[in-house]
């Protein structure tokens, strides 16, 4: 008899699938035992927020699909902030979460079955693209096929996949995956009439166009126009590209490239409000936007023209229809320089932060802090999916669960603050015991730093902010994970996290500092709507 949880675990592996994370429970402990010989790795972790976030950090490192295996209610509900994180931020993140047993559930009824919920899928149809309960064994391997083609397909995002418990242990069919259709490439005669009418063009490239693997800097290379990368695609052009822009519109200077456009192409883009600065940038005079979603590309900026689309098979079909054009090696070189300039102005200890991360290799995680800011703004990414950053959503806490995920295929740093590392630091016991290279940087400024700035600027005095923080090094070296503190950005920290980069498996570095906030968070934005 081959079980429902077999069969889960069948089509899991047909789609590519190495590695799930979660937490056992009373329901879901037939998937755990069909684990054991079933090709995939399962990382136990301590939270079941954890597993979504370390989900959605692997989905975000390399592309594939990242699964969260939780039991039934609360350990469930626990995923829901994590689970609304990859919405935002289009990830294709799986939640397999168990329901009670199909033979105690009385529709319409609450009974009081341990862990019973009325609707768990309702619970998250707010922050998943889609989410259904399998009605019973013969179905489900079909569905568990839906589930994964619906996020990885179109606009990619979270799914919820539930499974009442008795169905694991039950006989279960299993199901052939229906194959992905893909889209044709739209007319692009309208297109390349906006292209060769623009003087001034500028591309905006977002995290559709990351996530697709879309040749941005080869269309900038036929147009000649600078690019401009959403905090969901940096990394996405070769630093020494001669379009590539290495600071937000936050900056002036990067700012007057949208001021200055005739054209803007917009390529796997929403132009959401941390980017836009709730859309005080002025609508350009002319808009092209590529993108999956026709809704999502003209939402808050009415395009002149939409090629609906995977960005990747668009963007390759205007480069195959348009002849190279001059780079705009000075402007785009100015423009960068003006960026090193207000970085070193603003805070010479957050330059060093980055000087020191841009000699590292790692998949840099960066949670929402001050020194995340910095990172998840200014930093020089060399690589496509070189960073994760959570301002879809803006989810505290999301730094080190995810560097968890992002280290299944190799080292990742976590920025975080203190704050927001203590919403997971149960999981050292995980990446000891999973022997994972995560290096967790927490800076320790006593409190939430960026709070406390919103009251200072305010006027008003700090309250709520200021924490009581543990002896970090202490707590790390509790779960036989290395760990060391420094004061400051400077020689000593970037010694040290170099060393512990070469390092094997996990070790956290303190860093005792305050940094100033950068341009790009809400406070000092220099546009208002």
């Amino acid at each position: 008899m081959v079980t429902g949880a077999r069969r889960l675990l069948e089509v899991l592996a047909s789609h590519g699938v190495e590695v799930v994370f979660g937490l056992p429970g009373v329901h879901n402990l037939a998937v755990w035992e069909a684990l054991r010989d079933s090709g995939i790795r399962m990382i136990g972790v301590r939270h079941e927020q954890t597993a979504a976030y370390a989900a959605d950090g692997y989905a975000r490192a390399t592309g594939r699909l990242g699964v969260a295996v939780v039991t039934t209610g609360p350990g469930a509900a626990n995923t829901l902030g994590a689970v609304g994180e990859a919405m935002a931020s289009g990830s294709p993140v799986l939640v397999v979460a168990t329901d009670i047993p199909s033979t105690l559930r009385v529709p319409g009824v609450h009974r009081g079955v341990l862990h019973e919920t009325r609707d768990q899928a309702g619970m998250f149809r707010p922050v998943v693209k889609d989410a259904w309960t399998v009605p019973d064994a013969g179905s489900l391997a079909a569905s568990a096929h839906r589930a994964v083609r619906t996020a990885l397909s179109g606009a990619q995002g979270p799914v919820y996949l539930g499974i009442p418990a008795d169905l694991l242990v039950a006989p279960a069919a299993p199901a052939a995956a229906e194959p992905a259709a893909e889209s044709p490439v739209p007319d692009l005669s309208e297109a390349l009439e906006l292209i060769a009418g623009a003087r001034r063009p500028v591309i905006w490239a977002g995290g559709g166009a990351a996530r697709s693997g879309a040749d941005v800097g080869e269309l900038a290379s036929r147009i000649g126009a600078p690019v401009l990368t959403t905090f969901g695609a940096r990394g996405l052009l070769p630093l020494d590209h001669p379009c590539a822009v290495h600071g937000p519109v936050h900056v002036p200077e990067v700012g007057a490239l949208w001021d200055a456009a005739d054209l803007v192409v917009a390529v796997g883009t929403d132009f959401d409000g941390m980017s836009t600065q709730n859309w005080a940038l002025p609508p350009p005079p002319r808009l092209l936007a590529v993108n999956v979603d026709a809704d999502e590309a003209s939402k808050n900026y009415p395009a002149d023209a939409v090629l609906v689309g995977d960005a990747r098979r668009v963007v390759s079909a205007l480069v195959s229809a348009l002849p190279p054009a001059p780079p705009p090696v000075d402007l785009v070189s100015g423009v960068n320089a003006a960026v090193r300039r207000t970085v070193a102005d603003e805070s010479p200890e957050a330059a060093y932060l980055l000087a020191a991360l841009e000699g590292v290799s790692a998949t840099l995680v960066a949670d929402m802090c001050v020194a995340g800011y910095w990172v998840g703004g200014f930093h020089r990414v060399p690589r496509p999916r070189g960073l994760a950053y959570p301002v879809g959503w803006g989810t505290l806490g999301f730094g080190f669960p995810a560097a968890v995920g992002a280290s299944v295929v190799g080292r990742a740093v976590a920025v975080c603050g203190d704050g927001g590392f203590l919403f997971a630091c149960g999981d050292l016991a995980t990446v000891a015991q999973e022997g994972l290279p995560v290096t967790a940087v927490v800076v320790d400024d006593g409190g939430y730093g960026m709070l406390r700035y919103d009251q200072e600027v305010a006027g008003h005095p700090a309250t709520g902010v200021d924490l009581r923080t543990p002896d970090f090094v202490a707590l790390a070296e509790s779960f036989g994970v290395p760990a060391v503190a420094v004061d400051g950005f400077g020689s000593v920290f970037g010694a040290r996290l170099a060393e512990f980069v070469a390092a094997e498996g996990p070790n956290v570095l303190v860093v005792r500092s305050r940094l100033t906030p950068p341009p790009t968070t809400s406070p000092r934005w220099y546009r208002r709507g």
